[in-house]
């Protein structure tokens, strides 16, 4: 199964080649990682990598979906912040509340922002952003504008601290994710409308293509997988955090373009934005061994200058690869 979710990266054309390059240089970078630093690939940095980059991959994930149709969503960081704080005040009565309460939240977020797309006509830029402010202001009016504790009795701190298999159950979520993600783009005819409109809405729509149900859809499943990853969030760390998840929505927009999806839509793949979110992780991991080595000292601050630069880099790269922005046909994922 996971073969065939990275077999669309082979590089056929050059737009394939943009994903393709995602790859090698994740690869690239393990292979350094692995001869520069002693402890690299230990079991305990290697779980904790999962672990901790699970909830980027859940939201990248469903932005790819977003930008596969020209859209955007920009309040994936809001609503993983609203969500934890749900699932943390949820989270005494059970874990299942816990879980389906932030999952809900997110959920709700997303048919909100896709119904003001889609039947108000507004802009996804406008639409997302308001939905942004609003997620974060519900969420410290929630947490009265401090983190909230989740239960330890419950089991709630399982989801985001425990194995399963030998394996972090986050990176199992994010797994089973990606694997419901491949199997609606690859073999759903509803996975070919995404690209379809990416395209065009007007040809779609003119081929009889239920634009506004799938736009609904998928920025309802943004929504519900930022929710998740705000599920993740609190359960991973112990609390509700309503300031958390500032930026992250630029996170999950770098992992997709890095893995090779056109922000003007049409195109895209479900295994490559995975390894895009894995190389932004693995970027930043490796700084973190290097910090310990004594030879750079960059504080949590870079993050967000290295990662701007990354991402501009990569799209004026794309921009090349693909004839300086150049649509794909539909048939290319």
């Amino acid at each position: 199964m996971l073969s065939a979710i990275f077999r669309p990266l082979v590089p056929k054309s050059s737009g394939d080649l943009a994903r393709f390059g995602v790859v090698v240089a994740l690869f690239t970078l393990i292979v350094f990682g692995a001869l520069r630093y002693e402890n690299f690939l230990s079991p305990f940095n290697i779980l904790t990598f999962l672990r901790y980059n699970s909830m980027f991959a859940l939201i990248a994930l469903g932005m790819a979906f977003v930008i596969m149709t020209g859209g955007i969503d920009l309040s994936v960081g809001g609503v993983a912040a609203l969500a934890s704080v749900v699932s943390a005040l949820l989270s005494p009565y059970h874990w299942i509340a816990g879980l389906a309460g932030g999952v809900a939240a997110g959920l709700a977020v997303g048919l909100l922002n896709g119904l003001v797309i889609t039947r108000m006509r507004i802009q996804p830029f406008i639409a997302t952003l308001a939905a942004m402010l609003a997620a974060y202001g519900t969420a410290l009016l929630l947490a009265d504008n401090q983190s909230v504790a989740v239960s330890y009795d419950t089991g709630f701190t399982t989801i985001g601290q425990d194995d399963l298999l030998g394996f972090p159950i986050p990176a199992w979520i994010a797994v089973a994710a990606y694997v419901v993600g491949w199997l609606f783009l690859e073999r759903r005819p509803s996975g070919r409308h995404v690209l379809a409109i990416g395209d065009g809405e007007v040809t779609a729509a003119l081929m009889g293509l239920k634009v506004e149900r799938t736009l609904l859809a998928v920025y309802a499943s943004s929504g519900l997988l930022a929710g998740l990853a705000g599920v993740i969030l609190a359960a991973q760390f112990g609390a509700g955090q309503p300031t958390e998840g500032v930026g992250w929505e630029l996170f999950a927009i770098a992992s997709v373009v890095v893995g090779g999806t056109l922000l003007t839509g049409g195109a895209g793949s479900v295994g490559a934005t995975l390894a895009g979110a894995l190389l932004l992780g693995m970027v930043f991991n490796v700084l973190n061994f290097e910090n310990g080595l004594g030879w750079i000292s960059l504080s949590a601050y870079w993050q967000s200058v290295i990662r701007g630069l990354f991402l501009l880099v990569v799209v004026v790269l794309q921009a090349r690869l693909t004839g300086r922005g150049e649509k794909a046909p539909v048939s290319e994922t």
